[in-house]
């Protein structure tokens, strides 16, 4: 209540200057006196803590003219930055009903009435305005980002790609990222579907899109690998390397099932070899030690994983050491092995393994659109000396 009120006494403070204003330009006796009472009326029900009927008393002296629309647009404006969005839409819909009205005043209110649309949650009433407001060619670029809001709130992908595209015709700048994103969810979409016809089309248009799109490319490997094309899988989850190394622990697992699928698992295990010695990462050393476990045994594994471990500390590698450890070792030492691989495994559990590197949020699961700040391709695998990806 306190900080309404404190909202409410500049109004209340700019419509007495109205009042006085205008008395003394239009030099009308009868209606200074009835924009007074008013005013005073006003001034009782916000003393009275009657908010509401204090605004709608200031609102309605203070008309919607090239003088006033400003102050209008500021209340409304600020009425929704509080959350108080019906409130903002009332101010916002009352000034448009004006005739008075020039066409940038008009397109001004459409715009932050689209706004207020978008808070309350009605996208389909916000969607219409910007539309009509593009139609217009006012606020176009801000309303052509509004539109690619609603679109990918909707997941109306196709809506998206195309407003996408007239965005970067009307900016000039590039957004084949994100329209590649786009195309991939309607890949994704498609092969959850089983339509692998419509997925490939889609993949595809993400690659021209974007060639850097790591997305695409575990897309293409995917569909691959659904096909029994082991030989095209491994091309593209080996193509993440050159698109962003920061991904390729996302590819190991499955590159090493190709590989192993296709007879080639001493390939794989020197391509791994060359990836450690390039990047480092702590998931390519354990894929690493179990080739060695399987070839060598588990001691040429176990004091590979100790040399790494000398040089790249982590929490990941650490458990598999002890992994290795436990299954030898008997009486107290096995014990307190268990009670060491216990605690290693609970402090796993609570760590993150993703984190955007736009707004800083962490997350345990890999998201290609960040939840917290809206940005795509910013969320990326957590890599440090405690725990590599």
């Amino acid at each position: 209540m306190i900080e309404l009120v404190a909202l409410l006494l500049p109004l209340a403070a700019f419509s007495g200057w109205f009042i006085a204003r205008r008395g003394i330009r239009q030099g009308n006796k009868e209606k200074r006196l009835d924009l007074s009472s008013n005013y005073f009326k006003g001034l009782n029900f916000l003393l009275n803590e009657q908010p509401d009927k204090a605004i709608e008393v200031f609102i309605q002296m203070l008309e919607v003219d090239s003088e006033t629309v400003e102050t209008h647009l500021a209340l409304g404006n600020l009425f929704r930055r509080r959350g108080e969005v019906d409130r903002a839409i009332r101010i916002h819909q009352n000034i448009i009903a004006r005739p008075t009205l020039n066409r940038q005043q008009r397109a001004h209110a459409l715009y932050e009435l689209g706004q207020d649309y978008m808070s309350a949650g009605l996208l389909d009433r916000a969607e219409s305005l910007f539309i009509e407001l593009i139609d217009l060619s006012e606020y176009k670029t801000e309303s052509l980002k509004q539109l690619l809001d609603i679109y990918e709130q909707e997941k109306d992908w196709a809506s998206a790609i195309e407003t996408a595209k007239k965005y970067a015709f009307n900016t000039g700048n590039k957004v084949g990222g994100v329209i590649a994103h786009y195309y991939c969810e309607r890949a994704e979409k498609a092969f959850s579907e089983h339509d692998t016809q419509t997925a490939r089309q889609m993949t595809k248009k993400a690659v021209v899109s974007d060639r850097q799109c790591v997305r695409a490319s575990l897309l293409q490997a995917k569909l691959d690998v659904d096909a029994g094309d082991c030989k095209q899988a491994i091309r593209a989850y080996r193509n993440v390397e050159h698109q962003d190394p920061d991904f390729i622990a996302e590819v190991i697992s499955p590159l090493g099932k190709c590989y192993r699928a296709s007879s080639r698992l001493p390939e794989f295990k020197e391509y791994m070899q060359q990836i450690l010695k390039k990047y480092g990462g702590v998931s390519i050393m354990l894929s690493l030690s179990e080739l060695i476990k399987e070839e060598k045994g588990e001691k040429e594994a176990t004091q590979f994983i100790i040399e790494q471990l000398r040089q790249r500390p982590s929490v990941r590698g650490l458990e598999r050491l002890v992994d290795y450890n436990l299954q030898n070792a008997e009486g107290a030492a096995r014990d307190n092995l268990q009670i060491l691989n216990d605690l290693i495994k609970k402090l796993l559990t609570m760590r993150t393994f993703y984190k955007c590197i736009s707004c800083g949020f962490e997350v345990k699961s890999l998201h290609w659109h960040c939840p917290s700040c809206k940005h795509w391709d910013t969320v990326k695998p957590l890599q440090d000396i405690v725990d590599e990806a």
